[in-house]
């Protein structure tokens, strides 16, 4: 598997609780992530998690004695982007409008959020428009 496919992978529930205690909290051990999770997990299962986030590229870990320190190798700005794209292709069929109406039909989104999101992607497509004109 490539890195970038690495990278890319969506995160599990369970593996993004863990990174968010790592972007929270900074390079923990395992004894050190273990408490700050919702669920009482068994200290070999933190351990087996971690390790499963190094395979995919998502933590790195340098050795603390006879323990290993882990931290997050993505950022979190980067791991939720990948998370809503996963989602929009897997639930709305590619679709940010249509999660974006069923965020509306649910009454997940206000309208005030909405002119928010209106004036940050306007702001956004100045800044390309900017790049491009420069280039």
């Amino acid at each position: 598997m490539s890195t970038q496919r690495k990278m890319d992978q969506a995160l599990t529930p369970l593996e993004l609780e863990i990174m968010q205690v790592l972007w929270e909290a900074g390079p923990s051990t395992v004894s050190e992530v273990q408490p700050r999770l919702k669920a009482q997990l068994a200290y070999t299962t933190v351990q087996t998690m971690l390790n499963v986030l190094l395979r995919k590229d998502k933590v790195k870990r340098v050795q603390e004695g006879r323990a290993f320190r882990y931290r997050a190798a993505v950022s979190r700005e980067r791991a939720t982007g990948n998370a809503v794209k996963d989602m929009v292709a897997r639930v709305f069929g590619g679709s940010s409008e249509a999660l974006l109406m069923a965020m509306v039909d649910a009454r997940q989104i206000s309208a005030e959020e909405l002119a928010r999101v209106a004036e940050r992607l306007a702001a956004a497509e100045r800044e390309a428009a900017g790049d491009q004109a420069e280039s």
